[in-house]
């Protein structure tokens, strides 16, 4: 990962309280490979060694709506673009993710179990320290579309898996209409 501008700030194991009392930020860029799970739904054929992802993320305390102590939050965004298979010609398609959320920090993961169904707001758990690399892989992947499609497909859409003969038409034409005994009683 490299970070610009230089940081002592881990996102591996993030202390998100300091990170947020001192009003921090920094950005990264790294390669798509390093996202292990993302990297795993591109298509091999398209991808591009040279594909990264930049992310941010900054951190800052807002006063608790119960007016206790002051809420750490921070704000992770992203952007790439990620190589998919079209659904529909099964070519390749470069769909572009972008994530730019605010999560709420609380002690712990019992703590964002029992408030995650009162608050609209995503809750991560200060302890144990959140790992920020995860948790942006985990937003990129929820913002895979779930059936990746082209607006309009490069290559014309085969609809049948293959051709109907002549034979297939004339044994079409042959068959018996089940109605046509039922019209002969209407009479």
């Amino acid at each position: 990962m490299n970070t610009t501008p230089k940081s002592a700030w881990n996102p591996q194991r993030l202390d998100a309280r300091a990170f947020a009392q001192a009003g921090a930020s920094f950005k990264f860029t790294e390669t798509l490979q390093a996202f292990e799970r993302l990297n795993a739904d591109v298509t091999s054929e398209a991808a591009d060694a040279s594909a990264s992802v930049h992310w941010r993320a900054s951190g800052e305390m807002r006063p608790s709506a119960g007016g206790g102590a002051p809420a750490v939050w921070l704000h992770l965004e992203a952007t790439t673009v990620v190589p998919l298979t079209c659904q529909r010609c099964l070519g390749p398609v470069h769909t572009a993710l972008s994530v730019d959320r605010w999560f709420r920090f609380v002690a712990d993961e019992a703590t964002a179990a029992t408030e995650d169904d009162e608050c609209e707001e995503d809750l991560l758990a200060l302890e144990p320290r959140p790992n920020l690399h995860d948790v942006l892989e985990d937003e990129l992947l929820m913002e895979l579309p779930l059936v990746p499609m082209h607006e309009t497909c490069p290559e014309p859409v085969k609809l049948h898996s293959g051709d109907f003969s002549a034979e297939s038409d004339e044994a079409d034409a042959s068959r018996k209409n089940p109605f046509a005994d039922l019209a002969r009683l209407k009479k």
